[in-house]
């Protein structure tokens, strides 16, 4: 599964923001229902419906950078 995520949809959840990149943790048991574990705008880890997001392919390097803005 890829690491990096992009909100697509927030609602009214106040703790994602849409167009925003979101690390994704990896969590067998959260994609068999669907939903994907993030770390969300307050630095938590948070299941949330994985149709929120579309996956994003980064290269090695990009992700490395974007793990050390974390």
């Amino acid at each position: 599964m890829c690491k990096f995520a992009i909100c697509i949809f927030a609602g009214e959840d106040l703790l994602l923001t849409a167009r925003k990149i979101y690390q994704v943790l990896p969590d067998e048991k959260a994609e068999r229902s669907d939903y994907i574990r993030i770390i969300d705008d307050e630095g938590e880890d948070y299941l949330y419906p994985k149709k929120y997001f579309v996956f994003v392919p980064f290269s090695q390097e990009i992700e490395k950078v974007l793990l050390q803005t974390v």
